[in-house]
């Protein structure tokens, strides 16, 4: 590398950061040495940075998204026993992980036996309207009633409120447990 060229590297490297893309400043020679070696011009390789970019935007979002949402456990439908649920309709539970009614602002209710799996199902929904980009919060009921209290005492209610205004998808659980 020619005394220009480094230059010129760590001057990119400074534009990058203070650009704030991370992805492209780490991968950056790795993409361009692969890109000389496949012949690739210079718009292939800034459309290969720009979409190592995106992605890795869009994982750390969801994995904000999961983090912000704080289910108590990391369950998905492909982890649900069906077998033990018989009489539950598998293209139902499907159907509702596209996440169509949250777009049509339609409330579900899952009602069971207590170890039927309700906790499972709604975390595993949850957990995909997070993967479609979804702002998500899962409360179990008497943790959000404290929280609402506290907040009232702290004069920070309409604050909660309008945090859960926010949100795509609000999970209650345990509804049956409330004092």
């Amino acid at each position: 590398m020619t005394r220009k060229q480094t230059k010129s590297l760590v001057l990119l490297q400074h534009h990058l950061k203070n650009l704030r893309l991370p992805t492209i400043l780490r991968e950056c020679e790795k993409v361009a040495a692969r890109c000389a070696t496949d012949n690739v011009d210079h718009l292939g390789f800034l459309l290969q940075l720009c979409e190592l970019e995106l992605i890795e935007r869009e994982r750390r979002a969801a994995e904000r998204r999961l983090k912000a949402a704080k289910f108590p456990t990391y369950k998905t439908l492909e982890t649900f026993d069906f077998q033990a649920q018989p009489g539950l309709n598998k293209l139902l539970v499907s159907e509702l992980m596209r996440g169509e009614f949250i777009e049509q602002r339609e409330n579900i209710l899952l009602v069971g036996n207590s170890g039927t799996g309700k906790t499972h199902l709604a975390v595993a929904l949850g957990i995909a309207a997070c993967g479609q980009g979804k702002r998500v919060r899962f409360y179990q009921v008497t943790e959000l009633i404290t929280q609402l209290m506290e907040a009232r005492e702290q004069r920070e209610l309409t604050r909660l409120k309008k945090q859960i205004a926010k949100l795509d998808l609000l999970i209650l659980d345990e509804l049956g447990y409330v004092p």
